[in-house]
């Protein structure tokens, strides 16, 4: 059981996206700028996900991305509570290099229609599970 309220386990911390354009709206190089930060920050995990490989893969309070053609990095708000000097660090870089930061939330936008008939069986389904109750 968690010590934590559940409606707060469901707030998604803040992500800040650092994109890989300058302020004179250059494309940041090298192009692998992203990679190399995320890379460099594997090794910070929420506890339970520390494992020996962990170099191998990115941390998922920092993932490199691309949105609309350009590479951002998007840093979760989480990585300051567990290391502020890496989150400091992610943050001057950016400053430093005059890249773009903003705050956002990375989201997965489904384009397609839902199927009528998909819906309909779901509908069903729960129908049957309700009346059972």
């Amino acid at each position: 059981m968690s010590a934590i309220p559940h409606s707060l386990q469901l707030v998604k911390p803040r992500e800040i996206f650092i994109r890989g354009i300058t302020a004179d709206g250059r494309t940041f190089r090298p192009s692998d700028w992203a990679e190399r930060l995320a890379g460099l920050m594997a090794r910070f995990r929420p506890v339970g996900l520390c494992r020996k490989e962990a170099h191998l893969g990115y941390s998922p309070y920092c993932v490199p991305t691309v949105v609309e053609g350009v590479r951002c990095l998007v840093v979760s708000e989480s990585l300051r509570a567990i290391e502020p000097m890496a989150f400091d660090f992610l943050l001057n870089f950016a400053r430093d290099n005059q890249l773009d930061v903003f705050e956002a939330c990375l989201t997965q936008v489904d384009t397609a229609e839902p199927d009528l008939q998909d819906l309909g069986l779901a509908r069903d389904a729960l129908q049957r599970v309700l009346q059972t109750v």
